[in-house]
């Protein structure tokens, strides 16, 4: 659990944007604290995220040390934060919004497809029992691993690999949440969820997908439309 108690972007969703204050490299915990109350306030809970553990956990993981050092001062501001590889930290507001539709208990065994920064990891392995997070660039994977075990994240593993192909040894999954737009659901991430169980994933073209939910029940997935977004590409094939 946590030791938490005191550009091409991978998401784009359109909406209001919520002004913050700034911080700087010496900005004072306390400020930082109310910075992330704040996110929380009007990006999230104003805007209908109604799921208290969800608000809760992104009250208090700090998302600005998942951040790189130029755009730490924007950590808390409501828009994508740009990383290594192209990739970004998603936007608060659509990282609430899946956690949220997939209705998490503390007994879930999670996949996450695109490790990306590790900080949806982190609030991953706050919200359930296990994470197994897939990140095709090794230099992200290493770096969102070497962040979770400092800041205590045992619950969670980070694996080099297509995420397409899920990760099919520790299968299947309570819920699999996907940060990257595929044009279709992957076959193999269906097959590895179990029965019950809940996906969050963003389906349609390069330039606009739309959230896909769905439920596996009776061995078949129930799918509902969700918010409209765009995501970078799923890319299969060897990483």
């Amino acid at each position: 659990m946590s030791a938490f108690d005191g550009v091409t972007s991978r998401i784009i969703l359109t909406g209001r944007a919520f002004p913050l204050r700034r911080m700087s490299s010496s900005t004072d915990p306390s400020i930082l604290t109310a910075l992330r109350q704040q996110m929380v306030a009007s990006q999230l809970r104003a805007r209908g995220v109604r799921d208290e553990r969800v608000l809760a956990v992104m009250a208090r993981v700090p998302r600005h040390e998942f951040a790189p050092a130029p755009c730490r001062d924007q950590a808390y501001e409501d828009h994508p934060l740009l990383i290594r590889e192209g990739q970004t930290i998603s936007q608060p507001y659509i990282v609430a919004l899946m956690l949220e539709a997939l209705a998490l208990s503390p007994a879930d065994r999670i996949l996450e497809v695109g490790t990306g920064s590790g900080y949806v990891t982190a609030l991953l392995a706050e919200l359930a029992a296990q994470v197994f997070s897939v990140e095709r660039h090794a230099v992200l994977a290493d770096s969102a691993r070497d962040l979770l075990a400092r800041f205590g994240y045992s619950n969670a593993k980070v694996i080099v690999g297509d995420g397409t192909q899920g990760f099919a040894e520790s299968a299947p999954y309570d819920a699999i949440i996907v940060s990257a737009g595929a044009p279709e659901v992957p076959g193999a991430l269906l097959a590895q969820l179990a029965e019950g169980g809940r996906m969050i994933i963003p389906v349609g073209s390069p330039d606009s997908q739309q959230l896909q939910l769905i439920h596996m029940e009776s061995g078949q997935p129930r799918t509902t439309l969700r918010e409209l977004c765009r995501f970078v590409p799923l890319i299969s094939g060897p990483p």
